[in-house]
């Protein structure tokens, strides 16, 4: 880990601190534990199935730990938004007095938070916020980050000596807001560079095999393509299992998130970047977030930017959170 990121995770973390610690007459009080062991605080992710939910998971799970909060982890058998809406609603019919929620569907989940809101429930969004007002949301700078994957996919082919071809983009159906800003950044920085042709978003549901054939496809229709970028978790794996399989070392695959597959694709320059979010400061700060909503604090401002950084084969790599 650089030194630069190691000091904006020790800033990251010690600002949740700040979050649960008020103030009163100019000394500091720690809320007591014991005062908000009655409130239930729900965690809905998009899935149970990708790192990035089980890494929010664990960040949301340690802080409630820490102050003693009663913290229940839901979300869908499948990346669904319909049954996204259902388990919502279900864990409002449960009490639930926080919901933390990364919503599939900003526009289709949204109906539900304002009745949920209107019953006094708070809602807090980490990584992906619904059209609905929430009291703060905690997510990566989407767009910003899609420009910076722009700029590393420049970089990476300037760096082997390819100045033009297509460049192939892996989006994810249900589209979220998270996705769809980040193709938008990368489509942007792509464009302003005018050396390469950007073809048509091919959409799957985030599932790495999907992924891996919708990929094999854009490879064999495109024997100029040069580069291909994944939005998320499912499509960097899948576009990592299609360049693998072609045995074309020429392409360049950039993606987003990091998982143990996705390590060992850099390590073997299957993959030559990944831009790697914080999920678990997303949960971790989240968490802390909730407690301060039920206590009346101030929750600060009503977006947080949990940052992202690059990672290369040469980069040094944190641990996986989860991971053994």
């Amino acid at each position: 880990m650089n030194k630069r990121k190691l000091i904006f995770d020790v800033v990251v973390i010690l600002s949740a601190f700040v979050i649960f610690v008020t103030w009163h007459n100019d000394k500091y009080q720690v809320v007591p534990t014991t005062s908000i062991s009655e409130f239930d605080v729900y965690l809905l992710t998009m899935d149970k199935v990708i790192q990035f939910s089980n890494n929010l998971n664990s960040g949301a799970k340690d802080m409630a730990e820490l102050l003693g909060v009663n913290y229940i982890w839901v979300a869908p058998e499948e990346r669904d938004a319909d049954e996204q809406v259902e388990v919502f609603n279900r864990a409002i019919e449960a009490g639930a007095d926080v919901v933390m929620i990364a919503a599939i569907e900003p526009v289709k989940i949204s109906r539900a938070i304002e009745n949920a809101k209107a019953k006094g429930v708070k809602i807090i969004y980490v990584d992906s916020p619904a059209i609905e007002e929430g009291i703060v949301t905690l997510a990566t700078d989407n767009y910003s980050a899609g420009r910076l994957a722009g700029e590393v996919m420049i970089a990476e082919l300037e760096a082997v000596g390819i100045k033009n071809g297509s460049i192939g983009i892996i989006g994810v159906t249900p589209a979220t807001t998270t996705t769809t800003s980040r193709e938008n950044g990368f489509r942007d920085v792509m464009n302003q560079n005018g050396n390469y042709t950007i073809l048509d978003t091919v959409y799957s549901v985030g599932d790495p095999l999907v992924s891996r054939e919708l990929t094999k496809n854009l490879i064999s229709a495109n024997s100029d393509l040069v580069g291909l970028f994944g939005t998320n978790e499912g499509a960097t794996i899948g576009i990592g299992y299609a360049i693998e399989a072609s045995n074309n070392n020429n392409l360049i695959g950039i993606g987003f998130d990091y998982t143990e597959t996705i390590d060992e694709m850099l390590k073997n320059d299957i993959l030559q970047a990944v831009l790697v979010q914080n999920p678990y400061t997303m949960g971790y700060l989240g968490m802390a977030e909730a407690v301060a909503a039920l206590k009346g604090y101030d929750t600060g401002p009503p977006f947080i930017d949990t940052g992202v950084s690059v990672y290369t084969k040469y980069l040094p790599r944190r641990p996986l959170v989860g991971f053994e």
